[in-house]
């Protein structure tokens, strides 16, 4: 891929990272991400255009509010730089088409679900449910690039991926008395089948148990955190939803031929 396109797609993807910013910030207020137009939430002065370029605007505001200094999170310049990343990762592995834009797309919704379940233990209707319909959407009209799912693969991720982590749940809660996943996790989950088809659900669950498992872990000895104290699941189950997406079919073969 010439370095021209890929300079192109990256600033394409911090463009819009600047985008999923709003997104992360108002959609767990109930705001509008179209309006009003950005602006500090400390002093709620309009940001200039000059000052709102992605990753730049930060570096030259020193992280801080133009007007009344307050400090701007290093988060926003890292969620511009991981959509620009993200945007260079699908094209640099599947190729530039106008199909793999479904995948861009899907990227920057897991990577709203990731931060706003981080920041807020929540993962909004508002994205996950429209996301199964857009996934079923796609296979059914065939505008879906591999390796996105099939209608049929499709139907049954969503069954198996929101049915069976449901159940699970529901198991869980009767059996210990304790809420051990949100129905938020079950709808990411079926976003994730209906997109992926259910041959991602193995790989996506075992490897997000096994990352979330580890840095839970870790967090409570660093940060001392209490056991009660809940870990959001959802940025474990994109991350690893999205390394199904490059390596998980060559693992699970790996593993098949090994048995």
């Amino acid at each position: 891929m010439p370095e021209n396109v890929l300079l192109i797609v990256f600033l394409f993807g911090i463009t819009w990272g600047s985008f999923l910013n709003v997104c992360i910030y108002r959609i767990p207020l109930g705001k509008s991400i179209v309006l009003p137009a950005s602006h500090c939430p400390q002093c709620s002065q309009a940001i200039r255009w000059f000052d709102n370029i992605p990753l730049l605007g930060w570096v030259l505001l020193r992280g801080r509010c133009r007007h009344c200094h307050a400090a701007i999170s290093p988060i926003y310049p890292l969620v511009e730089l991981l959509a620009g990343m993200l945007a260079i990762q699908v094209i640099g592995h599947f190729g530039l088409n106008w199909q793999n834009l479904t995948l861009i797309l899907l990227g920057y919704a897991f990577i709203v679900l990731a931060f706003i379940d981080f920041q807020h233990y929540i993962l909004p209707d508002v994205i996950t449910l429209p996301g199964i319909a857009l996934g079923l959407i796609l296979a059914w009209t065939g505008w879906s690039a591999p390796p996105l799912a099939t209608l049929h693969d499709a139907l049954l991720g969503l069954a198996i991926g929101g049915g069976g982590l449901w159940g699970f749940a529901w198991l869980f809660q009767k059996i210990t008395g304790k809420v051990g996943m949100g129905l938020g996790d079950v709808k990411l989950l079926a976003m994730i089948g209906a997109w992926m088809g259910w041959q991602s659900l193995p790989f996506t669950l075992f490897f997000a148990s096994l990352l979330g498992t580890t840095v839970g872990i870790l967090w409570m000895i660093a940060a001392r955190r209490n056991r009660s104290q809940p870990i959001p699941f959802g940025p474990y189950l994109v991350g690893a939803a999205w390394a199904y997406l490059f390596i998980g079919q060559s693992v699970t073969h790996w593993y098949l031929g090994k048995g």
